[in-house]
């Protein structure tokens, strides 16, 4: 039970409390609006699609307030580097930032559904009061405002009926407006963040994500109209409704129920979204200060799998393993930002990326660096690259346990190069105040040319701790996924041999998947009683195997072996 906390509870603390507050103020604002007197003669002409509209609005300010600090990069890298105000549990969940931010914008989309259909039924019911027939309470309340000294209550003036009065609503009002605009956004940014869209159109997803300036702006103003009323403070101490709705052919005739007067709700958005959208005008602030630093190319290498690494410099530049810069290129786009994660170590006078070639950006970036021509490219003609972060993930706790498990997925071993080479320049110079003593790598990639680029690093590796008779402190296991018995029984024949014929290392390359349930077992009987962080780099579902794994194969016992699961989330 304690692993599983450790593992999942806390995050589920989160969002059982993120839960527990939308329930709250969507039952505290329902109750708002559907019991107290202020809105009575509001409910008499919506009924309870006031309420139904209000509750959500509510909810939607709260997490419209919690969308932008997810994505807030430098204010998390802080928080993450300061140890005074964040322990490794909540560094743990600050990695989760992205599943947060997705989880509240589907929130966000929900309230939005239920706010807009209730304001459908309200934009009905308002334009048809207006039209009705006289001698109903209905077109009573709606006709106040039309003579001199009288507030209205029914925000629709016009006497069209529908459907060409909600349309009027729709298109002239300013809360129809920015509720057609804001909803229109939303929902073209919801759809171009699908998984399909970020992997095959990044360009699709960026460019429509920043409509969210347009939604911020539309939802701030969107209350300015107060098309919300209800009844005044003073008129309620004069005129009770829930006696005089009884009597309103007598209204103004009679000292016990004069005329009610009403006013508008005014605007409470801005107040809740303030603070954020300037915490977040910081961070573009940040952002556009530190991508104006020089950054200077120092190499360019071909590598194979479609693969080119960057290695560059730049002023004051300070990195820890496993962080992700952010990385521009003007001549490919101007507005264009994609994530890599850092494949150098911090004791390099350099820091570089592993792009992969898969898209139109990078395959501009591969061209624009000459790597589509067969001759040299001089250093003056390569590009300008403009760099923001670093930024904080979870591999930078490598170091705080004694065993680790590191696993990638192809182009997601990339992290992993940095504490490997992190390792190997440690294990050079002074290993004895290095708390990390067992590393389990496993690498897991579909064909034989991914393995090409990194096999150097773990050559060094390997022949390091032999040197220093510590060949037990790095296990790796590389698997081929993409290959049948049929493909490998060629290889299988070499498989007495010193080297592996594939990737030139000792440790032998293994054909199809790892049964994780047995390695999580042996990791377990060697290292009893151990704090065993899992880093994975990887897809969505292999994250839910060792996610599992962690937690089934910790023991209850405190003093027991714990898997404390990390996934790299940028």
């Amino acid at each position: 039970m304690g692993n599983w906390v450790e593992n999942e509870g806390l995050s589920i603390f989160v969002v059982l409390v993120w839960l527990g507050l939308n329930v709250f103020l969507f039952w505290w604002y329902y109750l708002v609006y559907d019991v107290p007197p202020k809105f009575f003669y509001t409910r008499v002409l919506l009924g309870r699609a006031l309420a139904l509209a209000r509750a959500p609005a509510a909810c939607l300010n709260f997490n419209c307030m919690l969308i932008l600090l997810p994505v807030c990069r430098n204010l998390l890298s802080f928080l993450r580097g300061s140890s005074a105000c964040c322990s490794t549990r909540i560094r743990r969940q600050l990695d989760r930032n992205l599943t947060f931010h997705k989880m509240v914008a589907w929130m966000i989309a929900l309230h939005t559904a239920i706010h807009t259909i209730a304001h459908l039924f309200n934009v009905e019911w308002s334009v048809q009061a207006r039209v009705e027939e006289k001698g109903t309470l209905a077109a009573v309340l709606s006709g106040l405002g039309d003579k001199p000294k009288e507030s209205y209550v029914n925000f629709f003036r016009q006497t069209i009926a529908n459907p060409v009065g909600g349309l009027y609503v729709a298109f002239t009002y300013l809360a129809g407006i920015t509720g057609v605009v804001i909803t229109l956004a939303l929902i073209l940014i919801i759809t171009s963040s699908t998984k399909t869209i970020r992997r095959s159109y990044f360009e699709v997803f960026w460019y429509t994500h920043h409509l969210f300036v347009i939604f911020f702006i539309g939802l701030v103003i969107h209350g300015a109209g107060r098309i919300v009323r209800g009844q005044t403070a003073e008129s309620l101490a004069e005129h009770n409704p829930e006696i005089c709705y009884k009597n309103f052919s007598h209204w103004g005739k009679t000292e016990a129920c004069p005329i009610p007067q009403f006013s508008g709700n005014p605007p409470m958005t801005w107040k809740w979204v303030v603070g954020p959208m300037f915490l977040y005008l910081c961070e573009r602030l940040v952002r556009f200060w530190r991508s104006q630093q020089k950054v200077v190319i120092t190499k360019v290498v071909i590598h194979p799998f479609k693969t080119i690494e960057l290695q560059m410099m730049k002023k004051g530049f300070k990195m820890e393993v496993g962080q992700y810069v952010f990385v521009q290129c003007p001549a490919v786009s101007r507005l264009e930002w994609h994530p890599f994660t850092l494949t150098s170590a911090p004791e390099e006078d350099y820091f570089s990326i592993h792009v992969r070639i898969v898209g139109d950006w990078t395959e501009g970036l591969f061209n624009a660096c000459g790597c589509d021509k067969q001759e040299f490219q001089e250093a003056w003609k390569l590009p300008k690259i403009a760099v923001d972060g670093p930024f904080g993930t979870a591999s930078e706790d490598v170091f705080s346990y004694e065993t680790v498990m590191l696993v990638g997925a192809g182009i997601g071993v990339t992290p992993f190069a940095s504490v490997l080479k992190s390792v190997w320049y440690k294990y050079c110079h002074d290993a004895t105040n290095l708390k990390l003593k067992k590393i389990y790598f496993y690498w897991l990639c579909r064909d034989t040319h991914a393995f090409e680029w990194f096999a150097d690093l773990l050559q060094s590796l390997e022949a390091q701790m032999q040197e220093r008779n510590n060949a037990d402190f790095l296990s790796y296991n590389i698997y081929l996924t993409g290959w049948d018995e049929t493909q490998a029984t060629h290889f299988v024949v070499h498989h007495e041999e010193e080297k592996d014929v594939i990737t030139g290392l000792k440790q032998k390359t293994l054909y199809g998947r790892p049964n994780w349930e047995n390695e999580f077992k042996t990791i377990a009987e060697k290292h009893p009683g151990s704090r065993i962080g899992v880093f994975l780099c990887g897809p969505e579902g292999l994250a839910d195997t060792l996610s599992k794994q962690s937690i089934s194969n910790s023991e209850a016992d405190p003093r027991g072996v714990h898997f404390i699961f990390n996934k790299e989330n940028f």
